[in-house]
C-alpha cells in the first residue's frame, strides 16, 4: 500500500472545507436559525455522505480490478477536476443569501448529498488515485469511508457554526482574495502531484 500522504491530506482539507453546496448551504442555515436547529439537515448531509463514499470506494476497487488501464484515464480526470476546482476556488465569493424559508431537515440535507456532483467525483477521485492501493481491502476501504465522514460532519458543523461570523470577515476583498489564492495553490499542488508530472 504505497499513499502519498502530504498531497492525500491536503486534496482531503482543501475539498472538504472548501465552498460546495453542503458547506454553503449549511452556513446559511447556521446562520438564520442557529446550530441546534440546522442538526437534522446536517445530518441528513453525513449520511448522504457516507451512503456516496461508501458506493465510491467499493464500485472503483472493483472498476481498478476489472480494468486496472483505467487507473491512468481517471488519474488524468482527477487531475482535471482538482484544476476546475482550484479555479472555482480562486474565484469563490461566499456569498451566502438571507432568506425567510423556515429550516431544512434531513431528508434535504440528504438529497442535496447524495445528488452533489461535486461529493461524487471527490469520492470516485480519491478512490481511484490517491487511494486506490487499499481498493484490495474492504476493511481499510470502510475506514475510511467513516474517517471521510467524520470530516464532512466537521466541515458542515464548522460552516454552519461560523456562517454569520465568516461571512462579516469574507465580503473584504483582500481577505477574501488571501483565502481564494492559498487554498487554490493547494488544489494546483494536488493536481500536479496527482498527474505524475513531479
Amino acid at each position: 500500500m504505497n499513499i502519498d500522504l502530504i498531497p492525500l491530506l491536503a486534496f482531503v482539507l482543501v475539498t472538504t472545507f472548501t465552498p460546495g453546496p453542503g458547506n454553503l448551504t449549511s452556513a446559511a442555515m447556521g446562520m438564520m436559525y442557529g446550530y441546534r436547529r440546522t442538526f437534522r439537515f446536517l445530518s441528513g448531509i453525513v449520511a448522504g455522505y457516507l451512503i456516496i463514499m461508501i458506493l465510491c470506494a467499493f464500485l472503483s476497487s472493483k472498476l481498478l480490478e476489472i480494468l486496472p488501464a483505467v487507473e491512468t484515464v481517471l488519474r488524468l480526470a482527477g487531475t482535471c477536476y482538482i484544476l476546475w476546482l482550484a479555479v472555482n476556488t480562486a474565484r469563490a465569493t461566499y456569498k451566502l443569501s438571507r432568506d425567510t424559508t423556515p429550516p431544512l431537515f434531513f431528508k434535504h440535507g440528504f438529497l442535496l448529498q447524495v445528488l452533489n456532483p461535486k461529493a461524487i467525483i471527490f469520492g470516485l477521485t480519491i478512490y481511484t488515485t490517491f487511494l486506490s492501493g487499499i481498493t484490495g481491502s474492504p476493511f481499510t476501504l470502510a475506514i475510511s469511508t467513516v474517517l471521510l465522514t467524520t470530516l464532512t460532519f466537521c466541515s458542515v458543523s464548522l460552516w454552519a457554526f461560523g456562517g454569520g461570523q465568516m461571512q462579516r470577515y469574507l465580503h473584504l476583498e483582500p481577505i477574501r482574495r488571501s483565502i481564494n489564492l492559498l487554498l487554490s495553490g493547494l488544489l494546483i499542488y494536488c493536481a500536479v502531484t496527482l498527474s505524475g508530472i513531479v
